[in-house]
């Protein structure tokens, strides 16, 4: 009995000490809290170079690489949770792309899909790799499939989640505020952050309010910059755009779209099927715009078994 009574103590003594801790100290909060899902993902924070830019990057797990590229406004933390199931079959590189997370941010670079479909192979090469099979999300899902357009022999298949990209499908909310002159998706003030959240996700995880405030702050200070971002990518979707690209294009795919995703619309995974003729197509009920982070799990698992029906 003793032994159980210490034990509430000392567990009451921890949770009162990391309420302390996220209520007024939310920076330290949010870089404990950030290095322990990582640390559970199999996860560690690595820095490299390529031209005029300094890339942070995650990495963990062994065997083929799996590298994952995340969506405007967003960072590689956005796959550390769904990385938990990753690591244990595959090499996982998450990488911050040039003007987002802990990578380099000059003004005044071309952050156009072209440029960083270039970058992307710069980081390849500077980790050495030949080939690798690519995940991405949002505008992270437009580079890869771009990037295996034009490097095809690299990309040994693709992971599309609520992919943007592709002309010709329905005008979403996104696209019509910004005609109102309206960014739906960035945070011009702290508690915008809120508002973004709920409208990328419909089933919101748990983040501690440390966090949300933390990455409310890093939000409003990246505005101008991932705004002027968006508009480049609005104002050239036509150019961009991968239809003519990718059409045909033999990689296999996996392409996962959530029903209430409000950011790109779902009925776009039907446009990505058909121009990849070596396509699944998995709609989830429930889920909005970032399925590995609303069902990390699931998506990871679901990621796992497309995988292993590739051939050898």
């Amino acid at each position: 009995m003793r032994f159980l009574i210490g034990l509430v103590i000392a567990l009451a003594l921890c949770a009162g000490g990391l309420f302390a801790l996220d209520r007024y100290f939310p920076e330290q909060a949010t870089r404990w809290g950030i290095a322990l899902e990582r640390s559970q993902s199999k996860l560690e924070e690595r820095i490299l170079k390529i031209p005029g830019f300094e890339i942070a990057y995650l990495e963990g797990g062994s065997g083929e690489p799996l590298v994952l590229v995340h969506g405007i406004g967003a960072d590689k933390d956005n796959f550390t949770r769904a990385a938990r199931w990753l690591t244990p079959h595959y090499r996982v590189i998450a990488i911050d792309l040039p003007g987002f997370g802990q990578s380099s941010k000059p003004e005044q670079a071309d952050y156009g899909i072209p440029a960083q479909v270039e970058r992307l192979d710069e980081i390849m090469q500077a980790l050495k790799l030949p080939r690798a099979h690519f995940g991405g999300s949002s505008m992270g899902g437009w580079i890869i499939a771009s990037y295996a357009a034009k490097y095809p022999d690299k990309a040994a298949s693709l992971w599309l989640l609520g992919a943007a990209g592709t002309d010709g499908g329905k005008r979403t909310e996104v696209r019509l505020a910004y005609d109102r002159g309206e960014y739906l998706l960035f945070s011009q003030k702290p508690e915008d952050f809120e508002k973004v959240l709920d409208f990328v996700m419909v089933q919101r995880p748990f983040i501690p309010g440390s966090v949300r405030h933390v990455l409310a702050e890093q939000a409003v200070a990246n505005y101008t910059l991932h705004t002027r971002i968006f508009r480049n990518l609005i104002e050239h979707w036509s150019e961009y755009a991968v239809n003519d690209k990718v059409k045909d294009l033999p990689v296999p795919a996996l392409i996962v779209f959530g029903d209430g995703d409000r950011a790109v619309d779902p009925g776009d995974g039907l446009i990505w099927k058909q121009l990849l003729p070596n396509s699944q197509l998995e709609i989830m009920k429930g889920i909005g715009h970032l399925p590995m982070m609303e069902a990390p799990q699931v998506v990871a698992e679901r990621y796992v078994k497309f995988r292993e029906g590739l051939p050898k």
